[in-house]
């Protein structure tokens, strides 16, 4: 197939992309390279091997211009929009300009398929979108109504999952919405827990837990969201709209993740209680059945060795310090 990928550079993106050259598609790749949360240096290096590719075209630019993501469209099988702002903190102090990027780049990017004859989308969504659940909601499913989102971020991913919703309602479009459990692995951003919490530890600094250490994540390894990335490309129809939760299928809390991420490096955290970071939620936990019986979706790496792998990554990052 030939297949748009918008954030191509990006943690997920690159892995993505990587994967579907490898599965002998023609991939392009949008990204703007932009430095808001971390260094541009790190994208550039997260394409370099993609670069060199046949199958592979990068075009450098924004979500925001439109005629820039027609162009990019134009000719696609599958469009898969990962560009984005992310992050739940960051969003509660430009709450704007994540409304900007994330809701005008993906209408951006619909209008584009609309207008171009694409037919067939798969968004990238959050589990942020469900909201402050308490843990006997657990585990979360894609049938939940999401009307109680607690950040920016989280706000502006519900209302990319309607927006998709209503372009198959009225225009037709296939789409697949993937709501992300806590992806972590090599190339994560440096502003994300494990990455931060790796970092500091192996500098031998304290790091600071924000809370008590009880809040609980579904964590999953960048190679498994990408199988269901991947399955969601040759699955999406013309005309059908889904939401599929692609999750780890296990909780940690914040204090079991630091200890492993303390085994993994060979040494004992040193750790500080900070306030509780707003917008942040108490629990994630998906049901990942629906996207078991549809995507045949298994998760295969534990955190354990997700972290391992991680680490060794980490240990050989040249941005290590950007």
């Amino acid at each position: 197939m030939k297949i748009l990928v918008t954030g191509a550079a990006g943690f997920i993106g690159s892995h993505l992309a990587e994967r579907l050259v490898a599965d002998g598609h023609d991939v392009a790749g949008l990204d703007s390279f932009s430095t808001f949360l971390y260094d541009a240096a790190r994208k550039e290096r997260n394409v370099a091997a993609l670069e060199r590719d046949a199958r592979f075209r990068l075009i450098r630019g924004d979500v925001l211009d439109r005629a820039v993501v027609d162009e990019a469209c134009r000719g696609s099988d599958v469009v898969v929009h990962l560009a984005a702002l992310a992050g739940v903190g960051p969003s509660l102090h430009e709450p704007a300009r994540y409304a900007r990027v994330n809701l005008e780049g993906t209408a951006n990017v619909l209008e584009a398929c609309r207008a171009g004859g694409v037919a067939r989308l798969v968004f990238a969504s959050s589990s942020s979108v469900y909201g402050a659940r308490p843990a006997d909601s657990a585990p979360f499913r894609e049938d939940d109504s999401c009307q109680r989102p607690v950040s920016p971020y989280a706000a502006s991913k519900r209302a990319g999952e309607l927006l998709c919703s209503m372009y198959r309602d009225v225009h037709g479009l296939g789409v697949s919405a993937l709501r992300f459990f806590t992806v972590y692995g090599p190339r994560q951003r440096p502003d994300m827990a494990i990455h931060k919490f790796a970092a500091t530890i192996a500098a031998g600094q304290p790091i600071e837990l924000r809370g008590d250490g009880t809040t609980a994540r579904d964590y999953t390894y960048v190679d498994d969201i990408v199988d269901g990335v991947v399955a969601a490309c040759a699955k999406v129809e013309p005309g059908a709209f889904d939401i599929y939760n692609l999750g780890g299928s296990r909780t940690t809390t914040l204090a079991r993740l630091v200890e492993l991420i303390g085994d993994a490096l060979g040494v004992v955290a040193k750790v500080a209680i900070g306030p509780e970071q707003p917008g942040d939620v108490p629990l994630t936990c998906a049901d990942i059945g629906k996207a078991a019986r549809e995507l045949g979706y298994r998760p295969r790496v534990t955190l354990e060795d997700g972290l391992r792998r991680f680490v060794d990554w980490l240990t050989v990052d040249p941005c290590r310090d950007t």
